[in-house]
């Protein structure tokens, strides 16, 4: 298979998690005979200062022509005032218009030998296994903003249609049906008529997947229930808003906010991305986690068709963990670098693990194989 893999590594972390993820594709490449051809462009702070503007035309043209973006992180610190008028977010922002992306799928499965790391207690995360389904094109993050001059007051206004609901409510809903058949819509009804707007259409979309359950949560419940028991869930289907914050809350099931990939999926290219953000104090220090951005590289080979393929990622992930090599969030005293761990993944996928490690070589950054 021949794919273009546009490459976004953006601001902070972005690029060193980044490079790992495109090691993993190429160990795919070698070990499958697929063919990536991958073209870097600018995003976020570092298009600011390169172009003036965090998502150039140039970097727009690339992600479509391409098959897919495999994208890091995008913000920057010295961005933060809120009056600067060029954001470093914008750049996903726009993307996200650019690429018509409609739907943003985080799945959250902890893995067992993290655990411990959870507040939750560890008989709570046996079994957990859910999908967040989060809206991307509508909602208050895209909806007209205004700011007064004198800064007395401002606005976010919030609008949906039939048509963005229904689209991303039939994802979900074919997604339950080859799970465990049941789609929770978090909202809120009682003062939102947006969300009322969202229960009436999915419940029609529902009609259409009769052995579906479906079921309503407002969102003060759905943060609790996360938390609490988190088996509870299956499918979560909600807006924009409630989907971001969702998701970033439910990756303290899974230990650590580098474990999360996401994909998102619209009327073209799709775009793959670490959940985390740009995490600016360890760039450049090989200290991130890049587990996120090469678990996403899974959700890629998915969208692909390449199952296999996706499974061997989770397989390389999965053997990283149980032996312990891992990053300074999962380990601060014990732990390897960003670029080892990447090194140790990739080398899993094409077979070059020996059947005894070195660790000493490993922790020297040398060989994995010697």
């Amino acid at each position: 298979m021949q794919k273009k893999i546009a490459i976004l590594g953006g601001d902070g972390i972005g690029p060193e998690v980044t490079a790992q993820a495109v090691k993993m594709l190429n160990a795919i490449a070698e070990e499958f005979g697929h063919q990536f051809e991958y073209k870097d462009a600018l995003v976020g702070a570092a298009a600011i200062d390169k172009t003036g503007t965090a998502l150039p035309q140039e970097t727009i043209d690339i992600c479509l022509d391409s098959d897919a973006v495999l994208f890091g992180a995008v913000g920057d610190p010295k961005f933060n005032d809120p009056s600067a008028k060029v954001r470093p977010e914008q750049g996903l922002l726009g993307l996200r218009k650019a690429l018509q992306l409609s739907s943003n799928i985080r799945p959250i499965i902890p893995y067992s030998v993290l655990h411990h790391l959870s507040p939750v207690k560890p008989r709570q995360l046996e079994g957990v296994d859910f999908i967040i389904f989060r809206e991307l094109s509508g909602g208050n993050y895209l909806g007209n903003k205004q700011t007064a001059e004198d800064l007395s007051h401002a606005s976010d206004e919030t609008v949906y249609s039939r048509e963005e609901i229904e689209r991303i409510a039939h994802l979900a809903f074919k997604y339950a049906h080859r799970r465990r058949k049941k789609v929770t819509l978090v909202d809120m009804a009682n003062v939102l008529d947006t969300s009322r707007l969202w229960r009436s259409v999915v419940a029609d979309v529902a009609k259409h997947y009769p052995d579906v359950h479906l079921e309503s949560m407002l969102v003060s419940k759905a943060v609790m229930q996360v938390l609490i028991y988190p088996k509870h869930f299956d499918i979560i289907l909600t807006e924009n808003m409630f989907g971001d914050i969702l998701s970033d809350e439910a990756s303290v099931l899974c230990g650590s906010l580098g474990m999360l990939p996401s994909a998102s999926i619209g009327n073209g290219t799709a775009l793959f991305e670490p959940v985390h953000g740009s995490y600016p104090d360890a760039a450049g220090k090989d200290i991130a986690n890049p587990i996120g951005a090469v678990l996403s590289v899974a959700l890629m080979m998915e969208y692909f068709g390449l199952r296999k393929e996706a499974h061997v990622v989770f397989e390389a992930v999965d053997w990283t963990l149980k032996n312990s090599f891992v990053t300074k969030d999962i380990d601060p005293v014990n732990f390897y670098f960003t670029s080892t761990v990447g090194d140790l993944m990739s080398d899993f996928v094409t077979g070059k693990i020996p059947g005894a490690i070195h660790r000493e070589n490993i922790e020297l950054r040398k060989s994995t194989i010697i």
